[in-house]
């Protein structure tokens, strides 16, 4: 098949482009030049924030499919998928769980309510409905040819978010460490290379509209997790377990000072419990933990343990004074 990738060096971008690389492919990656290319594809270079006149590259050729990664402002999506339209079979427009509407009435699925999104915003600061915008935009422009990937929490190599590289980073260092309760608090999320796959198969099969891709509810708890991050790491880090209610106690905020973790609640249950039937009957497979954990570490080691990071996001982790206050006996 011929891909088209809007992006391609980084993250899930670069987790797709490789997939199909290995699946012989035909594979051109459009992104801005800052980042080099994986080994294979063509490049084509453009800067989608200046409106049609970035998309200058993009004015000829066809392909097969197109998957787009753009979390930014929804017009990027829809001017896209406009010039694209006459010239691909399928668009994957990689989405996120974001777009689903809080609280949720039940188990998130699919058919549930999601959040009001506008195709022609200009703005991408809100980023659920930033998200919901780019997905209305697809459908405009491809219909049912439109696949929208409504990601959950995406874990594995290349990420650049910033999440399971800290935790890595901060076991490998040592110590005691403070560990997020419940130990058995189940986790939801997809390693970005099984999401990669998942969606070239979708793509190869044709398939469109809204499919939730997460691993199943309970693939892995907290201690699964860290517990991993201290076998690969080799590290001598003590992990010392602590209840939700100490932790807010103690200031901390999850998700963002303690990445991946939420404390049992609307929140946890929602992110953490998405009903995921509809892409499992599609053919999503998910590796086990201890898997994405220790590519994640050797891809860390052969960068010198320094991960590259989205500079439109904070960087996640906790403070050492503040950890070593919510451990002080």
């Amino acid at each position: 098949m011929r891909l088209l990738i809007l992006g391609g060096t980084e993250f899930v971008g670069r987790a797709v482009a490789e997939a199909a690389l290995a699946r012989d492919w035909q594979v051109t990656v459009f992104h801005r030049g800052r980042h080099a290319a994986p080994e294979g594809t063509t490049a084509l270079h453009g800067d989608r924030g200046n409106g049609t006149a970035g998309l200058a590259a993009l004015a000829s050729g066809e392909w097969d499919a197109v998957v787009d990664t753009w979390s930014g402002a929804p017009v990027a999506v829809r001017d896209a998928a406009r010039l694209l339209a006459g010239r691909v079979g399928n668009y994957a427009y990689i989405s996120s769980g974001s777009v689903y509407a809080f609280p949720p009435t039940g188990p998130l699925t699919e058919r549930s309510p999601v959040v009001a999104g506008d195709p022609d915003a200009t703005s991408g600061e809100d980023y659920a409905a930033a998200k919901r915008g780019g997905e209305l935009a697809a459908v405009d422009a491809f219909g049912d040819r439109a696949l929208l990937v409504r990601a959950g929490l995406i874990l594995g190599p290349y990420e650049n978010i910033g999440r399971l590289p800290w935790w890595l980073g901060r076991i490998a260092r040592g110590g005691p460490v403070l560990a997020p309760g419940p130990r058995d608090l189940p986790l939801q999320y997809v390693d970005v290379r099984d999401l990669a796959e998942w969606t070239l198969d979708a793509l190869r099969d044709g398939l469109g509209g809204p499919y939730s891709l997460v691993s199943e509810p309970g693939h892995a708890t907290m201690g699964e997790l860290l517990e991993s991050c201290v076998t690969v790491t080799g590290s001598a880090a003590e992990l010392r377990w602590r209840a939700p209610e100490d932790i807010l106690a103690a200031g901390i905020e999850p998700w963002t000072e303690l990445p991946v973790w939420l404390p049992p609640g609307d929140h946890q249950n929602a992110l953490f419990g998405v009903d995921v039937s509809k892409a499992l009957a599609a053919g999503l497979r998910c590796r086990p933990v201890h898997e994405t954990v220790t590519d994640t570490w050797a891809w860390l080691r052969a960068l010198g343990g320094s991960a590259p990071r989205r500079p439109d996001r904070p960087a996640p982790g906790l403070a050492p004074e503040k950890e070593a206050r919510a451990l002080a006996p």
